[in-house]
């Protein structure tokens, strides 16, 4: 939960008059990865893909003893979760050594429905599914550039003007926060359909030099315009991709501290981890206590011969002493990150 690599638990332990080395800490690790809070996870999947509505991204992991690859090589860590529209947020991470299209396809199988993501090309090779766009990635091309100018220089800058016209649409996220999914697709028609039809418009008759930092923003908004106007179709959708992002960013922020995985089981091991943790925390529990419930239940509990018995164990059915006083902030898809 707070991303403390072994090595440093270990010697915090040696510190205290506690021998535990770092291997028996990893094997436990892999150990309860794989007799508890697997089950757990393929359950809260198999959940997952009953919701039409999802969220994906995926981030950088290393990882050392991997087959066929050097240990300065990249893997990937993909996530998946459920939109806002979820009654009970899922938050689901998996290992694969590589970003190749298929991962995305392979984790789906026959799924169909609307995944936000951002423009990464492997998501839009998926078949039966309607991959809807994030605003908030084009968005930033022109903030990034504004950032590199003095803001008294700001006024009449193509940079600023493409930047306004993402505010203007983001703003009317922000109205639209409370209308039922009806209302909001036919809001959005009226309202934010012929600010998107202008900011398109703009773009085409830009002057900027393609190879300027303003020509490259616009030319990748017009290469997402397809992917970004699916956000128009369906009012439980999404202006951004923003849930996803905020999901992988737990894990880059402990990949600070602990900076590789050292096999491949373990780096499996961490995407349950992760996925059970953040997804008590979405679904407001304290993560100590929620996994201190699971290890004290599970042993008791027959998986095999009786899956049911799994449902007591998903975090939105754990009990009140779990649940933290603080409920963390929802993921607002109209914040700008």
């Amino acid at each position: 939960m707070l991303a403390l690599p072994l090595y440093r638990q270990e010697q915090e332990f040696k510190r205290l008059g506690l021998r535990l080395p770092r291997q028996n800490m990893a094997n436990w690790l892999i150990y309860v990865h794989k007799k508890y809070l697997q089950p757990i996870y393929d359950t809260m999947k198999a959940q997952l893909l009953a919701h039409q509505v999802l969220h994906a991204d995926e981030t950088v992991v290393q990882v050392l003893k991997e087959p066929g690859k050097t240990p300065q090589s990249d893997s990937r860590m993909w996530v998946y979760r459920t939109s806002g529209d979820a009654k009970n947020a899922i938050v689901l991470f998996e290992y694969q050594p590589d970003r190749c299209h298929h991962r995305p396809a392979d984790f789906l199988g026959d799924w169909s429905g609307f995944l936000h993501t951002d423009g990464y090309e492997a998501y839009h090779k998926l078949k039966d599914v309607t991959v809807i766009g994030c605003f908030a990635h084009v968005r930033r091309r022109f903030a990034n550039i504004l950032k590199t100018i003095p803001k008294q220089d700001w006024a009449g800058t193509e940079s600023l003007r493409g930047l306004q016209f993402f505010d203007e649409l983001f703003a009317l996220e922000r109205q639209f926060a409370k209308l039922t999914p009806e209302e909001k697709f036919k809001s959005r028609l009226e309202k934010s359909k012929p600010i998107m039809e202008k900011f398109f418009d703009w773009a085409g008759n830009s002057t900027a030099l393609p190879k300027s930092a303003v020509g490259v923003a616009i030319t990748y908004a017009q290469n997402q315009r397809f992917w970004l106007e699916h956000f128009l179709l369906d009012g439980r959708l999404e202006i951004s991709n923003n849930r996803a992002e905020r999901s992988v960013k737990s894990f880059a922020i402990g990949r600070r501290n602990w900076l590789f995985a050292d096999t491949v089981a373990g780096a499996k091991a961490s995407a349950v981890l992760y996925s059970v943790i953040e997804t008590a925390k979405e679904n407001g529990l304290h993560p100590f206590d929620y996994l201190e419930f699971v290890f004290k239940t599970a042993p008791n509990l027959d998986f095999q011969n009786d899956p049911d018995t799994l449902e007591c164990l998903l975090p939105w059915n754990a009990p009140t002493e779990c649940r933290r006083i603080d409920r963390p902030a929802k993921n607002l898809p109209w914040d700008v990150i």
